[in-house]
Order: C-alpha cells, then structure tokens, then sequence
C-alpha cells in the first residue's frame, strides 16, 4: 500500500501485463483473478493478552492482541460497552512503512477493522454494562502489520475478528455501586456475528481479488468491502484512487460476497464453530 497518490514507477507497463494475463484468466503468481493467497490462522499466541491471533495471508502477515478493562462509556450510548481499535504499520514490514506516529494509512486500516466489527454487531456491546451511564467494559484492540505484501485489510479483520472470539476475560460484579473483578473467573465475550472484509482490485473492467503489494502499484483502485454474515455487508472502503466503472459495481458485491463465505468458512474451522450461526 502506497501514501495517496503514490505508485512506483513503472505503474504502466505492469497494469499492462496484469490485464494481459487476467484477460486469460491468470496472475503473476500463478492464481486465478478470484483466487486468494494461502492463509494460515492460529489464535492464542500472546500469552498477556485476553485475546491473540495471527494470520499469514501469502506474504502479509498480521497479529491482533485484545485487551479489556473497566471504563466510562461515550456519551451517546451510555448502555453499551465500547471498542478502541488501534493499527500500526512496522517500518520492519516494508520499505513503504515509516516509524512515526500513525499515518494515514494506519488510521484507514484501524477504521476498517473497527467498522467491520462494530457494524456487523459482532459483540453484544449492551451485556457489557455494569453501572448504566457510568461503568462499562472497554475492549482495545491492537493490530499490527508485522510483514506486507499487499492486502493488509484482510487478514487484519480476521486476526482481530479471531482475537475477539477466543479472548476470556475477568467475570465482574456489582457490589454496592462497586464494579469488583473476580479475578479466578474468566469468560467469553458475548459473541454473535463473524465478520470477515473482501479486498477487490480493479484494472479497467476486470477484477482481482486479494492483490499483492506488485499488483497494487499497477491496479486501477481498490475497495475493501466486510461482511456481517452471508448476505448483509457491514463495511464498504474504497482506499486507493481511481475510478471504479459503474458496469463492475454488481460483479465487485457479488464476488467479494462469495469470497467472504470462503473466508468465514476457513474462520469457524478454526475456532471449531462449524455450523454456528455466522
């Protein structure tokens, strides 16, 4: 992923090729246009947290940590618990990736992995209120892009997403308009949505999704579509330049839909919910 505006020389001849070789049905890597790279997913790597995973997406790899604590809730939804999402981009990741505080598109990535969650109403957020008005639960989650060769949206909903899902955290009770920690006593969060996003790129007419960091630097744009469950989309981005055709906008939904049941899919094998409700 390139800074706005931004695609390294030369863009041309390689948007070229790549139409080329989709016109035949192939990639440079030897996948097909719809075809995703191989993911890997394994959840409870980091021992401190109350909830970890890590997904290798082809080259990109992504690990997501939760951690919860008591807080105050916001003042437009005093009944419910809140979600703090917070993304960094290693400079050890790619060349591309700058130390500093966060640039534009670490704030984007963020962005999208908290309105994936947070929209498809993944967490029961109301179950999280203590004292109404005053004492909720804040669930933070941190992701971090550790190695990049494009499509770090991706793997960064299904690594927070998987977090989320495993995390235990402290069972609390109110004792006397006190919120106490029962420290022994650890649970699940109230989970009941598994959402996953799409990342389609476009060079004129034709689609590909999941690009590598090559294709980026050549496509025409991208968009970064998340979905709550099978049928209902949570999350729309379009995060680079360039115009998207109107003729490709039913084709764009209708994959990026069928590659979410693809991903969601390989996300309840891993968390052993074959056949829970998505």
């Amino acid at each position: 992923m390139y800074r706005i505006g931004e695609k390294p020389y030369p863009s041309k001849i390689m948007r070229d090729k790549l139409y080329e070789l989709i016109l035949r049905g192939e990639r440079l890597d030897g996948r097909r246009p719809y075809q995703y790279r191989p993911l890997e997913l394994k959840t409870s790597i980091i021992e401190k947290t109350d909830g970890s995973a890590m997904v290798n997406l082809g080259g990109t790899k992504i690990v997501a940590g939760v951690k919860t604590a008591l807080g105050q809730p916001y003042p437009d939804t005093p009944d419910q618990g809140n979600i703090v999402v917070n993304a960094e981009l290693l400079p050890l990741a790619s060349s591309f990736f700058e130390p500093g505080p966060p640039d534009e598109r670490a704030i984007e990535l963020a962005r999208v992995v908290d309105r994936c969650v947070r929209e498809s109403k993944m967490i029961e957020l109301d179950k999280l209120v203590y004292v109404h008005g005053r004492t909720v639960l804040v669930i933070y989650i941190d992701v971090y892009v550790l190695d990049y060769d494009g499509n770090y949206f991706d793997p960064s909903v299904l690594a927070a997403v998987a977090a989320l899902a495993t995390a235990k955290i402290p069972l609390y009770e109110v004792r006397n308009g006190d919120v106490i920690a029962k420290t022994e006593s650890r649970f699940g969060l109230p989970v009941r949505k598994f959402p996953v996003s799409v990342t389609v790129g476009l060079i004129g007419d034709k689609i590909l999704v999941d690009p590598t960091s090559l294709e980026e630097s050549a496509i025409d744009t991208s968009i970064v579509l998340g979905w709550s469950d099978d049928d209902e989309m949570a999350a729309i981005q379009k995060n680079l330049q360039g115009l998207i055709r109107f003729d490709t906008i039913d084709e764009v939904i209708r994959v990026s839909r069928e590659k979410s049941v693809e991903l969601r899919t390989k996300l309840m094998e891993v968390l052993g919910r074959v056949g829970a409700p998505s």
